[in-house]
């Protein structure tokens, strides 16, 4: 009786177990698919700090107060910034061709052939493969672009991308084993305190202390979409593109520009916060580009009175784009739109800011006034149209060129052109000067 009954047991066993077998090696080619996708997916995550890392760069105080150095936050911040040299070549001077005039510009330190401008600005790791973000107009029209490493290092660098309207940038060098500078996760307040890693004027890396002066600095005119850290913490020329950290040496914005009428700091420097520098690294990194919304509106926001105790919020729209979003969701001219997704609209900066951080085809729920009624408009946001550069104002920036301590450096202006006679009249006078063996005065 036991014998058969074994002999049934083992026969079910041996028919189960080819199924067993085959449901094994499902879960296992499941398993090697999922896993080949996920690092196959060309993405990029903010690095963040480790607790031990947090404990480990806590300031240092022999007594509970006050704080006595802030050592271990910049040692372990300072070893992710860079310094960024790049090389634009010049044009050539239209009359180097000549030979007598040649003579003559070089007798009189005039341009060589070849001759390029070396700026310099600062980038921060973010990543242990070689990106590197730092500012647009750091790189901005940059032939060759150089790279130098906290431990004396130094690579060249290729553009991942570039986004002027934030003014950030993304770069990457062939080198691996990199220490990327933690993002923050908790959201920075006025008063805490601030420390701004770079290397202005090209003396090498430096670190000034400061605090968060305000959040959310819109208005500036410096890019299209701001929304800038206020700092008072000495930003110089060469400052651009490096790291604004807090007392633990986590990232919370990138250099960007100064308000200076002397060149250098006057305890007004700005950052870009973390918050964007995320949204256009991912996308650069991904895409090579940023894709914003788009609303397809002119607005402005509601004349204020600041002697009268009531106040007035929404932002009025201006004109409707025919066949953008905002048309076609019904939004007409007069319309003050006064909540979006629930947040109050309280300036147009405000409304400009929100669309741009949220991507096409996203759905918006906009409160508006129209003729004192209140109603609600559904708005599907399209990509955001190229638009043509503008100008940077010259108040803002600074000159980032080695040598020079000025706001900004001015734009290189067309070469005059001289006529045919004064060219040759110019070279006979040259001619007798020189077969006197005389120098050109």
């Amino acid at each position: 009786m036991s014998s058969s009954r074994n002999t049934s047991n083992k026969a079910s066993l041996l028919k189960w177990l080819p199924w067993v077998l085959l449901l094994i090696v499902i879960a296992a080619f499941i398993w090697l698919f999922t896993s080949m996708n996920k690092t196959s997916e060309n993405t990029w995550e903010p690095p963040r700090t480790t607790p031990a890392e947090q404990q480990a760069s806590a300031p240092v105080a022999d007594t509970p107060a006050p704080i006595s150095s802030y050592h271990n936050a910049v040692a372990r911040a300072s070893q992710s910034v860079v310094n960024i040299y790049t090389t634009q070549t010049m044009a050539e001077h239209p009359y180097m061709d000549d030979p007598v005039l040649r003579r003559f510009f070089e007798y009189h330190g005039g341009p060589s052939q070849g001759q390029g401008n070396t700026n310099l600005g600062s980038g921060v790791i973010v990543s242990e493969d070689g990106y590197i973000v730092t500012n647009a107009h750091v790189i901005e029209k940059a032939d060759e672009i150089t790279v130098a490493f906290n431990d004396g290092r130094k690579s060249r660098a290729k553009v991942v991308g570039t986004d002027p309207d934030s003014d950030l940038a993304v770069i990457k060098v062939d080198m691996t084993g990199l220490t990327p500078l933690g993002f923050r996760k908790d959201p920075i307040r006025v008063g805490d305190l601030a420390l701004a890693i770079g290397n202005p004027f090209g003396v090498g890396q430096t670190v000034t202390q400061g605090i968060i002066s305000a959040t959310g600095r819109t208005g500036l005119g410096v890019n299209k979409f701001e929304d800038f850290i206020q700092t008072d913490a000495a930003i110089n020329p060469g400052n651009s593109g490096g790291a604004l950290v807090d007392a633990r040496g986590e990232l919370v914005g990138i250099n960007t520009v100064i308000f200076s009428r002397s060149g250098g700091s006057m305890g007004i420097g700005f950052a870009i916060p973390t918050a964007i520098v995320e949204q256009v690294m991912t996308a650069l990194i991904k895409d090579g580009r940023v894709s914003r919304g788009w609303l397809g509106i002119e607005i402005q926001s509601q004349l204020r009175d600041p002697t009268q105790l009531e106040t007035s919020t929404g932002v009025e729209v201006l004109s409707v784009v025919p066949e953008g979003p905002a048309a076609k969701s019904g939004l007409r001219i007069g319309d003050i739109i006064l909540t979006i997704d629930g947040v109050e609209m309280t300036d147009a900066n405000t409304l400009i800011q929100y669309v741009a951080r949220k991507s096409p085809n996203t759905k918006l729920n906009a409160q508006i006034l129209r003729q004192g009624k209140n109603a609600q408009v559904e708005i599907l946001l399209e990509e955001r149209p190229v638009q043509e550069s503008i100008e940077r104002p010259v108040v803002m920036m600074e000159d980032e060129r080695i040598g020079q301590q000025g706001l900004q450096s001015t734009p290189q202006e067309d070469v005059p052109m001289m006529s045919e006679a004064e060219r040759d009249r110019m070279r006979e006078e040259l001619l007798k000067l020189f077969e006197r063996d005389g120098a050109p005065l």
